[in-house]
Parts: C-alpha cells; sequence; structure tokens
C-alpha cells in the first residue's frame, strides 16, 4: 500500500503531482516560474482546479518561458482573459507578465534560484508534521521571502502564496512523517 500525503489522494492528477513534483528541490529558473506563477493563481481556488489547467497555462505562457511571458503586452493580456481554459482574473495575469519582467531584468550575480536558495541555506528545510492540520499557512520565513520579493518588483507574492511556492518547489519539505515520500522514509529513488 502506497501511504501519500492526505491533501494528495483525491485524483490520479494530485497523485502524480504529488509523487512526481510537491517538495523535490527545484533549482530550474523556468520550472521555479511556472511553479510561482501556479500559486499565485491557486490562491482561493483548489489545487486541482490549477492541475486540471495546467497544460493552458501552459500553452498560453508559452510553457513559462520567462523571456516570452515578459514580453507579453495589453494585446496578449486582453487574449488571456478571453480564454476560459485558463483562470481570468486580471490581477493575476497581470502579475504572471510582471513577475516575468522582475526575472528578466534580474540584477548581476546571483540568479534567481541561488537568492532563493539561500533564504534556506541551500538546503531544504523539513518539517516532521504528523498531520495535514499542522501545517501552517505561513510562516516567519515565508513573510520575510514575501516582503523581500516585493521589494524586487514581484506582484501577488503574499506570504501565503510564498509559504505553498517554498513546497512546491521543495524549499520546505512538508511531506507527512507516514509518507512514503518523506525523506526519512526514501529507500530508493522513484
Amino acid at each position: 500500500m502506497v501511504n501519500r500525503c492526505s491533501w494528495a489522494t483525491s485524483s490520479p492528477s494530485m497523485q502524480q503531482y504529488h509523487d512526481q513534483e510537491w517538495g523535490r528541490p527545484q533549482h530550474d529558473e523556468r520550472a521555479l516560474f511556472e511553479l510561482l506563477c501556479l500559486e499565485t493563481y491557486q490562491a482561493g481556488l483548489s489545487w486541482q482546479t490549477i492541475l486540471n489547467k495546467r497544460a493552458a497555462f501552459r500553452r498560453d505562457f508559452a510553457n513559462f518561458d520567462i523571456a516570452q511571458v515578459a514580453a507579453m503586452g495589453p494585446t496578449d493580456l486582453a487574449r488571456l482573459l478571453h480564454d476560459s481554459a485558463i483562470i481570468r482574473n486580471r490581477l493575476k495575469l497581470s502579475a504572471t507578465i510582471n513577475n516575468a519582467q522582475v526575472l528578466v531584468h534580474w540584477p548581476a550575480g546571483d540568479s534567481f534560484s541561488t537568492w532563493l536558495w539561500a533564504f534556506v541555506g541551500g538546503q531544504p528545510i523539513r518539517h516532521h508534521f504528523t498531520t495535514g492540520d499542522q501545517i501552517p499557512a505561513t510562516t516567519d520565513l515565508a513573510q520575510h521571502i514575501s516582503r523581500e520579493m516585493k521589494k524586487r518588483g514581484f506582484k501577488f507574492v503574499g506570504p501565503t502564496v510564498v509559504y505553498s511556492f517554498l513546497q512546491a518547489a521543495g524549499l520546505i519539505n512538508d511531506h507527512l512523517v507516514d509518507c512514503d515520500w518523506a525523506p526519512e522514509r526514501q529507500t530508493k529513488e522513484r
């Protein structure tokens, strides 16, 4: 029998996301941008809704190619607002374009990934929660990173969105202790 975190058992797509992506350390800039965007769209909605629309988001945002998204303008935004296959929230869509522009104009030196991972010393933070209700909606760390991201010009990156992003990108590992994907239960690469 497979043991998963309780939130991940509702559908095959949730199981696949949990098993193959959630909580795995991610350093790729494009993948980090995609996860940040998806967490932005998830605010106020279910993660299942976002997974159901992920292919359409990838289509509309050139597979989350940062430069292509950063180059989008008012015509693109108008087109996106008419696409019923995605979340048509003007603020969230505008934030996606804005956040790509922030990444395109990232200062010389460290990459976004390096900058982000420095907040956790380059290693995932492992919590040892036994039930889903122990997992917080945000933490002091997420609040700090949220403030720093806003200083850099990111939009729609409140502490709750940032905490979910940190979990998704593997900076924080919140797999429950009895989950087969918890680090202490991993005996081989899945």
